[in-house]
């Protein structure tokens, strides 16, 4: 069997003639395949927002919409020295929080969320962020999205798969999904792949929407699943 070929980033494709799954494959048999060349090729993927303590996570993930992780990042450099407790969030005008997160966009609506969501930790919490689904969902500002990358990375606790833009993005062209809501694409991708995987296999995608399946015009040249995905320009 000829080598593989191998892309700018180091991972060797598949060559035409190797047996197994293709794109025209039924969903059960390419599945299992595309998980595991990519959670291959990603083996690091892990969450890019910076944060040291659950509170941290959540402010970082609701600041994290509509915006990029490194300027979420920056940003969060200095607010997180600034705020420490949800009381510090609460302590100063709504006006003075949103100029301080204002390089993130939406700035009004994030800080309403952020004051929100601490004075409800406050107040019925106890000054520490929850600890389940349900509770985290009913945070101002928070929908699954958010609940799923708080749990996993402050807690460990693995309750579903993060719908970003990327995973949502990647995951219909793949073909894993049809739907367009993120609670249906992420029931659907909570039957496709192992529980095992639900965690790291979220950051794998977005590493792939980011890196090769980005949205303008995907590099599928240089994609390790390209021979696996009906969306394939190549």
């Amino acid at each position: 069997m000829p080598a593989g070929r191998r892309g700018r980033d180091g991972a060797t494709r598949d060559g035409p003639t190797e047996r197994g799954p293709t794109r025209d494959s039924p969903l059960e048999e390419r599945a299992p395949e595309v998980i595991r060349i990519l959670r291959r090729a990603y083996p690091d993927a892990k969450v890019a927002l910076r944060f040291s303590n659950p509170l941290e996570m959540l402010v970082a993930t609701i600041l994290s919409a509509q915006c990029t992780d490194e300027r979420v990042n920056r940003v969060t450099e200095g607010l997180f020295a600034k705020y420490r407790t949800p009381e510090d969030y609460l302590r100063v005008p709504e006006e003075e929080l949103a100029r301080d997160v204002k390089p993130t966009g939406f700035f009004n609506q994030k800080a309403k969320s952020i004051r929100g969501a601490c004075r409800r930790i406050v107040e019925e919490g106890g000054g520490e962020v929850p600890r389940t689904m349900e509770e985290l969902v009913a945070l101002p500002g928070v929908a699954r999205k958010t609940a799923n990358i708080v749990l996993g990375n402050a807690f460990g606790k693995v309750e579903g798969i993060a719908v970003d833009t990327h995973v949502r993005r990647v995951s219909q062209r793949l073909g894993f999904t049809g739907e367009s809501d993120p609670d249906r694409i992420e029931r659907d991708l909570m039957e496709l792949i192992p529980k095992r995987h639900w965690f790291s296999f979220t950051y794998v995608l977005i590493d792939h929407g980011r890196a090769v399946c980005v949205a303008r015009r995907p590099r599928c040249e240089e994609c390790p699943v390209s021979r696996l995905c009906p969306s394939s320009l190549v």
